[in-house]
């Protein structure tokens, strides 16, 4: 694994965060599971950042679990076996990488998903914390395929999984909090910009294509040499 695997979880995780089926709700989401309207979260913002936090806990707890428990499975297997899974792993991340651009359709992760609230627990931080949680396993169109992107990634490096999920996360995190902080202008910004959000997607997905390649060809390292070899000619 290199730096550079981990730069691209992190920007996978934004590019989750902006997907077009997933922003346009997130402000109106955060400030209900907060107790509260989006026209009320600039006087309740303590009560929408703490709904956020909860909500990014929830989500990053599974992915954590998802990561170690991929670190065991991958490392337990043999070398051989490696060589193999990073050329299906490779092969995964093409695959996503062409759905994102728009080359690939595929029904299953196409179909409409919602954030909705169908049961409330009496604590408002518990309640965050399950929906973050559902959050993180639920397929939707956008995070879906690049989260399997990563997924694909992660198995190109066996024992990696638990680092490249949790800098997803991170990813993912940071602009939810950012969000729970300003609701009610993060809304405003987003129905302003929401137009160029598709493109972000397909921006991701040509870095995703070009990665696909160079795992499944086992050229992942070029990259990372190349940034080495640059600093050497700077210094």
């Amino acid at each position: 694994m290199n730096q550079l695997s981990i730069v691209v979880s992190f920007v996978a995780g934004l590019v989750s965060f902006l997907s077009p089926c997933v922003l346009p709700l997130i402000p109106g989401f955060l400030a209900y599971l907060a107790g509260s309207s989006l026209a009320e979260s600039e006087s309740r913002r303590r009560d929408v950042f703490l709904a956020s936090l909860f909500f990014v806990l929830g989500f990053a707890a599974v992915f954590s679990v998802l990561g170690v428990i991929l670190n065991t499975i991958l490392e337990a297997v043999a070398y051989d076996v490696q060589l193999w899974l990073a050329r299906i792993g490779g092969a995964v991340i093409i695959f996503f990488g062409l759905y994102l651009v728009g080359l690939l359709k595929l029904s299953f992760l196409e179909r409409e998903h919602k954030l909705t609230v169908k049961a409330r627990f009496r604590s408002k931080h518990v309640t965050s914390f399950v929906f973050g949680a559902a959050f993180a396993a639920g397929w939707t169109p956008c995070v879906g395929a690049v989260l399997g992107g990563i997924l694909g990634l992660a198995a190109t490096s066996p024992g990696s999984a638990f680092v490249l999920l949790l800098s997803y996360s991170l990813g993912l995190g940071i602009p939810f909090l950012v969000v729970g902080l300003f609701a009610s202008r993060a809304a405003a910004f987003i129905n302003r910009y929401a137009h160029i959000l598709k493109y972000v997607s397909i921006v991701f997905g040509v870095i995703l294509i070009v990665l696909g390649v160079l795992a499944f060809t086992q050229n992942l390292n070029l990259i990372a040499n190349l940034g080495i070899l640059n600093n050497l000619l700077l210094q």
